[in-house]
């Protein structure tokens, strides 16, 4: 029996990467916008394709992501260690977290450390377990910790699975592996404790107006957009926008934009099409030497560095 991928079922694939936009490409399911909080990033992805659903174990890196899933599918996320909390639409999680998110919801993480956590994919979505309704964006919900404890044990369990088992046996043992992933799943949000920090994830208001922000960000690739032009653009106060990015990236607006802008310069000179001078100035760096200093700090080498190494110099 075989994914839509072509792989056998019950044959957990390991990938690890060390290029954000290998990273970046190998995501399925989802829109995904990175930005790395580290010069270079070591991470791992584990996936287990399963009929109906797939499991993904991520070793993550510091960075910002945005992402949205796509439409008709379910996803259910959970760390599985422990560590610096991941701020999860504007909050930082607490260790007995869960988020849910259907139909093209959106999410977004900043991660100081790297974490390990486990995202179940269930496609076409679940509608008819009487979980909670994600809405435009994921939601986040604390549940006990022993719920939590039986869900990350259950994974863990999963995907142990070795060696695959035969054809025969696969056609059994997927469907009754994502039955008892429905069943932990199912204790999870049965013991769902309220909160007050959960109910401020979960509001609507705050991340409309970041993703709003990242919009017009996302559709401004090759000329600066500074803090002025996204308040005029979305009839709000620069101190608006600043407490939204401040929320929800944990850094002030003018931070913000600034690591963009770098990311987008360096994104420009590894393809080598530009000189240093231009890519800097089309993202609104004038004074070189600060940026070039900025850029080293950030990467560990020169824009001509990254250029010469585009250009095979």
């Amino acid at each position: 029996m075989k994914s839509n991928s072509g792989q056998p079922l019950l044959a957990p694939q390991v990938f690890r990467f060390s290029d954000v936009d290998e990273f970046r490409s190998s995501v399925r399911n989802l829109n995904v916008d990175f930005t790395p909080l580290v010069r270079t990033i070591s991470a791992e992805q584990i996936i287990l394709n399963l009929p109906g659903c797939s499991i993904n174990l991520v070793k993550s890196f510091p960075r910002i992501t945005d992402g949205q899933f796509a439409p008709d599918c379910t996803v259910v996320a959970f760390t599985m260690d422990e560590g610096m909390p991941i701020r999860f639409n504007g909050v930082d999680e607490v260790p007995s977290a869960i988020v849910i998110g259907s139909n093209g919801a959106a999410y977004t993480t900043v991660e100081r450390v790297g974490r390990e956590y486990a995202s179940i994919v269930f496609t076409p979505q679940v509608d008819d377990r009487g979980w909670p309704d994600s809405g435009p964006n994921f939601r986040i919900f604390e549940t006990s910790p022993w719920a939590y404890g039986w869900l990350q044990a259950l994974v863990r369990e999963i995907m142990s699975v070795s060696p695959p088992a035969p054809d025969a046996e696969q056609h059994q043992i997927g469907p009754a592996i994502r039955e008892s992933l429905f069943s932990g799943i199912d204790a999870a949000f049965a013991d769902v404790i309220p909160s007050k920090w959960a109910a401020r994830a979960n509001t609507l208001r705050q991340f409309k107006i970041f993703q709003d922000i990242r919009a017009i960000l996302a559709d401004s690739i090759g000329h600066p957009i500074y803090s002025s032009d996204l308040a005029k653009q979305l009839g709000l106060s620069v101190r608006t926008i600043h407490d939204a990015v401040l929320q929800y990236s944990g850094m002030s607006l003018h931070r913000y934009l600034r690591l963009r802008r770098l990311w987008l310069v360096r994104q420009q000179l590894r393809a080598g099409t530009q000189s240093v001078k231009a890519a800097a100035l089309a993202f609104g760096f004038w004074h070189f030497g600060d940026f070039s200093q900025s850029y080293r700090t950030l990467f560990g080498e020169t824009p001509s560095e990254t250029l010469a190494r585009a250009r095979g110099g």
